[in-house]
């Protein structure tokens, strides 16, 4: 029982400390639910950056691709965190979750969102509307290239126009 007691409040200092919980389902008999607690890269926080609440759309919320959110706290953070929309809980930062990508493309310094689109097997990057070319910033660009080497379909995106980069490193805009 005391064994039981130490993980339950080892998992729970792990939550208190900005780690996220991630709920992994299996369906058999053997278990139902795994909670996996996943710690934040050092380094890796949103700070004062603000770009995801900016570029990307909210259907939900009637946000449009470009127009910084009513709720954003430009500071740092989200008026309605509690209460935001599921589309921003589910949503990944791909900069901050992963260890290969370096300081300096943090989305407000290069002007590109990089993340996995949840409803295919593409990888965009997300720019402005206001700055379309941002992904050709030569780290984003050789990333996309390398991203669409692995075999990944790559897009770049900003407002209603699109581009596809592809392994050799030639794009094309897309309708």
């Amino acid at each position: 029982m005391a064994r039981r007691r130490e993980r339950s409040s080892f998992a729970q200092a792990l939550l208190a400390s900005n780690a996220v919980a991630v709920t992994i389902r299996r369906f058999d008999s053997h278990c139902l639910a795994l909670k996996v607690v996943m710690l934040e890269i050092p380094g890796k926080a949103c700070g004062t950056c603000y770009f995801c609440c900016k570029v990307l759309e909210i259907e939900e919320m009637k946000k449009t691709a470009g127009k910084l959110c009513e709720h954003c706290v430009t500071t740092g953070g989200c008026g309605i965190y509690s209460t935001r929309p599921q589309v921003c809980r589910d949503y990944h930062c791909q900069w901050k979750e992963d260890r290969g990508l370096p300081a300096t493309m943090r989305p407000d310094k290069v002007g590109t969102l990089l993340m996995d689109d949840p409803d295919s097997d593409e990888y965009h990057a997300v720019c402005d509307p206001e700055k379309p070319f941002s992904w050709r910033n030569p780290l984003v660009f050789k990333h996309l290239v390398a991203e669409a080497k692995a075999g990944r379909m790559v897009v770049a995106k900003a407002g209603l126009r699109a581009w596809r980069i592809y392994a050799d490193g030639h794009w094309q805009e897309s309708a």
